[in-house]
């Protein structure tokens, strides 16, 4: 009965750990990536979207809001390989920059930057996005931008996009958002409002699955690899062509319009021709050579 009694208990011990470590994997690998539905300041939130000035290539028709930073590793690596899966499901990525604000005294951002997203919040320039991401960062001198430092209406606008980040994480973290960037916000199916603090490249999958985006571009599957059968590989392994082979009549047909060996027409002289197979007479039998009289001797 003791026995009974600590075996059980151990059971009951290791089945508790089990549990306790599945839940833990479902939350480290899966649930914990999962965007949060807003339930709480719906109306605010997109208020906020609405108001800020986003750029967009204007392609597409349901929109993606992406609030991000110049600098942000994360939202340089979605912009690369996500953002072009989701204008292939018809989406409109719509980017939000802001300047980081300094801390503890630190600049986080710098005057180049600064120039830049006052002129795309008050010019929407995509042509302007498109240069500033493709120079690196430290390379950007914003030529031809005019300064925001020491402008008031350009300092202002700055001031703005970083008053929006502020408010708009507020609200999105009194929903349960844990904030990080790129903060990506869109509506599913059903139309509820999403967000998520995508800097973790696990979480896309789930912003890919509420808006119908392929999980990759350039997709094979639809084309159809041939069998063995089909190919032969030369010493490189590409596949060569099987060439095709004239057709060799067999053996015992005789070729069109000749007549058989030794058959000629009557009267064949020099010229003579072979008979079409047509007009041809029917061979007549071969009568048996006569005995030589060598043959009907009897020797003796």
């Amino acid at each position: 009965m003791r026995r009974f009694f600590l075996g059980s208990v151990v059971a009951a011990v290791v089945g508790l750990l089990l549990a306790g470590a599945g839940y833990w994997a479902y939350w480290n690998f899966y649930s914990r990536f999962q965007p949060v539905t807003i339930s709480r300041d719906q109306a605010e939130v997109q208020r906020l979207l609405d108001e800020a000035s986003w750029v967009s290539d204007g392609a597409g028709g349901q929109p993606v809001y992406i609030v991000t930073y110049r600098d942000s590793a994360s939202g340089q690596r979605y912009q690369r390989d996500e953002v072009a899966k989701l204008r292939a499901a018809g989406v409109q990525a719509r980017f939000i920059l802001f300047a980081r604000s300094d801390l503890e005294g630190a600049t986080r951002s710098t005057a180049a930057e600064r120039a830049t997203v006052a002129e795309l919040w008050l010019s929407r320039d995509w042509p302007l996005y498109e240069r500033w991401m493709a120079t690196p960062a430290n390379s950007w001198t914003a030529a031809g931008v005019p300064q925001a430092d020491g402008n008031l209406a350009r300092t202002a606008v700055v001031e703005a996009g970083r008053r929006f980040d502020e408010q708009l994480s507020r609200l999105l973290r009194d929903s349960g958002v844990k904030v990080s960037y790129p903060l990506i916000l869109w509506r599913d199916r059903d139309g509820f409002l999403k967000a998520c603090g995508c800097a973790d490249s696990r979480a896309w999958a789930f912003i890919r699955d509420d808006v119908g985006a392929p999980d990759r571009l350039g997709s094979s599957e639809s084309q159809v690899a041939p069998s063995e059968s089909d190919v032969s590989p030369d010493d490189n392994g590409a596949a060569l062509p099987y060439p095709t082979l004239p057709t060799i009549p067999p053996i015992d047909a005789p070729a069109a319009g000749a007549a058989p060996q030794g058959q000629m027409t009557p009267n064949a002289g020099p010229q003579a021709r072979p008979t079409p197979p047509s007009s041809r007479p029917a061979p007549a039998p071969r009568a048996a050579p006569a005995p030589s009289k060598q043959d009907d001797a009897t020797f003796y």
